[in-house]
């Protein structure tokens, strides 16, 4: 059952220091989903649902994109970590953050796309996130990507 905390915006960061107040749409959503192959289709559809809900599905291929990366996420939460997970959504200040929080402490890596039938969801990740990080956490890790919100011309694009 999805757990909602409310309107609150991520930590203060530097980089949102010249938003004086919160934009339309800000949020913040925290889902546990239990070891099964169902649990990514369910994630997939909450963070659709909720960027719809926070009216950031219509902002270019911004629910399209984070959707297919989350996807990607949960994936490799089940095959590597085989426990629960949790998907943590922030939107706040033209940022969607998606994290995805597992048991597995193994850091992932970015493999090149090849033609085998696994291994490109970092590469996707790498790819069309404007930034992305893995950090330890207690007894696993989380793995988290941006993607830009404002709607203009390269937002969400990883800049050079």
């Amino acid at each position: 059952m999805p757990q909602f905390s409310g309107p609150h915006l991520p930590d203060p960061d530097a980089r949102y220091g010249p938003f004086l107040q919160p934009p339309l749409g800000a949020g913040h959503l925290s889902v546990e989903y239990a070891p099964e192959p169902r649990a990514v289709r369910e994630a997939r559809a909450q963070v659709r649902r909720q960027l719809e809900g926070w009216g950031l599905a219509e902002r270019g291929e911004v629910a399209d994109v984070a959707e297919l990366l989350v996807g990607e996420l949960a994936t490799n939460a089940l095959v590597h970590a085989e426990s629960r997970f949790r998907l943590i959504l922030f939107a706040a200040h033209g940022v969607l953050r998606c994290e995805v929080a597992d048991t597995d402490r193994r850091v992932p890596r970015v493999l090149d796309a090849g033609t085998g039938s696994s291994g490109r969801g970092m590469f996707l990740v790498d790819a069309l996130a404007q930034r992305w990080g893995c950090h330890q956490d207690g007894p696993g890790k989380t793995v988290w990507f941006e993607l830009g919100t404002c709607g203009s011309d390269g937002c969400g694009r990883r800049q050079p």
